[in-house]
């Protein structure tokens, strides 16, 4: 049985629905490496689902001051 957890690909508009942004800030942060790389299927572009999602997760925990009794 396997019990490795499943990873999904998706797609640029679909990261970009997933975070609120367009792709021109998309590339922009990941050559700033302030995003996750993509994973190149041949010419496509790919994002790892898990990946994405615990990069917007970090944003709202940053937003609203993880750590901070207050919120």
């Amino acid at each position: 049985m396997n019990t490795a957890p499943q990873r999904r690909l998706v797609r640029l508009p679909e990261v970009m629905k997933m975070t609120g942004i367009g792709k021109t800030a998309i590339y922009g942060r990941i050559k700033e490496h302030t995003f996750p790389e993509p994973v190149k299927l041949g010419r496509a572009s790919t994002w790892v689902e898990s990946d994405v999602q615990k990069w917007v997760d970090e944003q709202i925990a940053a937003n609203r001051g993880e750590g901070d009794a207050n919120h």
